[in-house]
């Protein structure tokens, strides 16, 4: 999942890193909830439709610009230069630190309004805007990147009192008249073209859906709106956080964990002594303690022999802040919509909809039907055999929703032979990165090196890497592996640290890579499940657009300027990889002997990858489609999850349970930068299947033409970032517009 980062020349981040393109792992292996939920997410991001992207103009510009006087500088917010000081920066940091650079920003508009009219340049308008915005643009980022990974009430309180005033300076540099007349010139004269004429469309575009245009009361309106909004997506992102890390279910009795794997055993005694909950637990004799964090309810999910438990565990995931956030979403959604009627637009959909490459909703739904026909049928079938199952095996009664994961992963363990236990030991973490930075240096032609001790760090397991091409470091990475329930909000996302930005002399981007797989359990590395694998390798596909970048104006640099529909291109294509089979055997390797994954694993892996692959894609286009709906119409009287209650109905094969609250935690739509827009899961993995199907057709055998074509994707995909249309970028790579033929024949529903 992206970090919904705000991209157009002048947008802010009020909540970093979620997007981060959030990813949160699933029982029935749907890989997209990529937010807390993106991750989830995920800090969840609320899109100001100002003018410029904050995230790529982390660069200092003068001493000036950051603070006025020698004191504010020994805020370590405020030290600019490089990258983070993160292991100085504390709470009490942050309101001094934001009031600094909102004061500078106030100051440094004035001055740039009184320069700039509808005669300016290119030159004195953005590039001005990128540097005098950059200071904020820093510091705001690292706020909110602390928020999803290092959480604590004093943060939260600093943050809230510092977000309305920064949102009401991001309106002021949004809807700056001064700013509009000057792009207008700049566009009427025609003085740019390619990516500076993208950047200032885009702007002016911003700007309008951004109330530059509204005055009086309906301006006031509407900046009061968005303060309001903005405070909403940060508490609903918290209450799913606290909801998470509020449950926990403690287990003393051994008849409890029948069934659970040794590694989950292990990790749930290690929660029980990190909680306190004892002196003393270990795998065998406990006590053990479960929770609602991904490494932790998945396995529980599809192991644990006692049905009872499994339900315990469902209804506490699907009812996550479900009193909390019922009454966020009804304002969330009246406020969007009071939004939408300001700007002119009939419903909210329309605003998402006009910076997006789905020209309409309709569009949307077309694509929704198609793949529903092929999904659906072989859903109900799917469900259908594990019913069947599940009785053959002595299950009484009505196949529950808790019951699901436990029989489908029975079924798949007897029908392909293998258990992701038997799989984790082959899945070290270290061996992983290892493949990866193979597969990297393989397709594009760079190389990853360990850099740890060169930057900074929020805890003691975030790694360091820098990105070379030959002798050059030409990027930069964090990676925050593991799950932290206590501080850090679910899901797995990408978000920018650092932008390309010739402006702002910034040629090193630095990208922040967040997961939340297993942790080590006593001496032993993180064993991954494959899941855990794919969500890393989904993850770092985004990092390679922002990191790959050949763009040099910071408005269109990396993810900054790419369409919303078309930004999981990068990280879905990545996934494709793991089943090649030179990618896999460069780190399927048992952690103790070194002895690679027996070839029978191989195959079997191939086997299931579409397994129960109706179910998961029903699923995805029944959120798809939820979120479209609770957008589209500019009169929903209908209550949300009665919505819910009728989308899930007629795209899943089973119906949701009356008490289920799963649009309490859907945060990607609640939280970050998908409102009207998680269908772009579906949307870019048409792109991204069909991308992948160019090395199919070249042969993944033909090594020669594996790397001639990972060039091109690194020339089109990861390096036109935003200064291309994705459509002509696709058109360039693949030599034909997009079909969706390789994503139902990759998802094995061709013959349906």
């Amino acid at each position: 999942m992206l970090s919904w980062h705000l991209r157009g020349v002048l947008c802010i981040v009020l909540h970093s890193s979620a997007l981060g393109v959030a990813h949160t792992l699933n029982s029935d292996h749907a890989k997209k909830l990529r937010a807390p939920m993106r991750r989830t997410a995920a800090r969840l991001m609320l899109l100001l439709r100002v003018t410029r992207a904050f995230q790529s103009s982390f660069a200092a510009t003068t001493r000036r610009s950051v603070c006025r006087n020698a004191a504010t500088m020994q805020n370590p917010l405020l030290i600019q230069e490089g990258l983070p000081k993160f292991k100085s920066i504390e709470s009490k940091d942050i309101e001094p630190g934001i009031a600094s650079v909102l004061d500078t920003l106030d100051s440094d508009l004035k001055s740039l309004e009184d320069a700039i009219d509808g005669t300016s340049s290119y030159e004195a308008t953005i590039e001005a805007l990128e540097k005098i915005s950059a200071p904020l643009g820093f510091a705001w980022g690292v706020v909110g990147h602390l928020e999803g990974v290092k959480n604590s009430d004093a943060l939260r309180d600093a943050k809230a009192a510092m977000q309305p005033k920064v949102v009401g300076a991001t309106q002021k540099l949004g809807q700056s008249r001064k700013v509009y007349e000057a792009l207008e010139g700049i566009a009427a004269r025609d003085e740019v073209q390619g990516e500076r004429k993208r950047i200032v469309d885009a702007s002016l575009r911003s700007m309008r859906l951004g109330g530059v245009a509204l005055e009086g009361e309906a301006k006031e309106q509407y900046n009061a709106n968005q303060v309001r909004l903005s405070e909403l997506s940060t508490q609903f992102s918290n209450n799913v956080l606290d909801a998470t890390k509020a449950f926990e279910l403690v287990l003393t009795d051994a008849a409890d964990v029948e069934g659970l794997p040794p590694s989950a055993r292990a990790a749930a005694a290690e929660k029980a002594l990190s909680l306190k909950k004892c002196e003393k637990a270990d795998a065998e004799n406990g006590p053990w303690v479960l929770g609602l964090d991904a490494p932790s309810y998945i396995p529980a999910m599809q192991h644990l022999k006692s049905s009872a438990l499994r339900e315990k565990l469902y209804a506490a995931f699907v009812t996550r802040a479900g009193e909390q956030n019922a009454p966020l979403i009804d304002e969330i959604l009246s406020l969007k919509q009071k939004q939408a009627k300001l700007l002119g637009f009939e419903s909210y959909a329309d605003v998402s909809l006009a910076s997006k490459m789905a020209a309409s909703v309709a569009e949307i739904e077309e694509l929704h039907v198609l793949l529903a026909a092929k999904a659906t049928p072989a859903a109900h079938r799917e469900l259908a055999e594990l019913k069947e199952y599940a009785s053959s095996k002595g299950h009484e009664g009505n196949l529950e929703h808790w019951d699901v994961p436990y029989w489908a992963e029975r079924l798949r363990e007897e029908r392909f032979d293998y258990s992701d236990e038997e799989l984790r030991p082959y899945f070290a973490l270290p061996a992983v990165l290892d493949g990866l930075f193979q597969l990297i240096e393989r397709l594009f032609g760079v190389t990853v090196e360990a850099a740890d001790g060169k930057a900074e760090v929020w805890n003691d397991d975030v790694r360091f890497f820098e990105v070379k091409d030959g002798d050059k470091v030409v990027a930069s990475f964090y990676l925050d592996p593991y799950s932290r329930p206590a501080d850090k909000r679910g899901g797995a996302w990408m978000d920018v640290c650092v932008g390309k930005s010739k402006a702002l002399k910034r040629d090193v981007p630095t990208a922040y890579l967040t997961c939340n797989g297993s942790p080590p359990v006593g001496d032993k590395p993180s064993l991954m499940t494959f899941d855990e694998v794919n969500t890393l390798y989904h993850e770092m596909g985004h990092g390679l657009q922002h990191m790959l970048t050949k763009v040099e104006d910071g408005d269109a640099a990396g993810i900054n300027g790419v369409e919303w529909d078309a930004v999981e291109l990068p990280s879905q294509f990545m996934e494709n990889w793991l089943l090649d089979r030179p990618t896999l055997y460069g780190f399927a390797k048992h952690y103790e002997t070194g002895e690679p994954l027996p070839d029978e694993f191989y195959d079997k892996l191939k086997g299931s990858k579409t397994y129960n692959a109706g179910l998961a894609m029903t699923r995805q286009l029944a959120f798809g489609m939820l979120d479209v709906e609770l957008h589209k119409n500019p009169h929903l009287t209908e209550p949300v999850f009665d919505v819910q209650k009728r989308i899930f109905g007629k795209y899943l094969a089973m119906a949701p349970r009356d008490y289920d609250r799963f649009l309490c935690a859907f945060s990607h739509i609640f939280a970050g930068g998908y409102s009207c827009g998680y269908y772009s899961y579906k949307w870019a993995e048409v792109l991204s299947a069909d991308a992948f199907g160019a090395f199919e057709e070249a042969g993944l055998e033909n090594e020669a033409a594996v790397r001639e074509l990972g060039q091109r994707f690194r020339d089109t995909v990861l390096a036109c970032g935003g200064g291309t249309p994705p459509a002509e970028v696709f058109e360039t790579f693949r030599g034909r517009k997009p079909s969706p033929e390789a994503l139902i024949r990759h998802s094995g529903l061709a013959d349906e």
